[in-house]
């Protein structure tokens, strides 16, 4: 008898449902670069991932505009990611999901 796979779940920054990671896009931060001291000398890109695999801390959010303006209004991406979220990215971002 074959065994099933288990299907990764992952919860919409926007409308806050445990949903399939396929269905779902990543929002993702690269790493900052940083001087020996620790100082950030460039922070990490802030930008789509259609892949699911570009390195960095994620955040997920569901192909949904609304759910997009849920998750921007409410700040969560910032604080899953750790940074602030300028708004032109924001504007980017939310022209880049509605290509989709």
């Amino acid at each position: 008898m074959k065994q099933q796979k288990k299907i990764p779940l992952r919860k919409c920054t926007g409308c806050m449902e445990m949903k399939p990671k396929r269905e779902l896009i990543r929002v993702v931060k690269s790493k900052d670069v940083t001087d020996e001291n620790g100082n950030v000398l460039v922070p990490g890109e802030i930008s789509l991932d259609l892949t699911g695999k570009k390195p960095g801390r994620g955040a997920y959010v569901c192909k949904n505009p609304e759910c997009f303006g849920l998750a921007r209004k409410a700040r969560r991406f910032e604080r899953s990611l750790s940074c602030r979220i300028p708004d032109e990215v924001y504007e980017q971002l939310l022209a880049n999901l509605t290509m989709e």
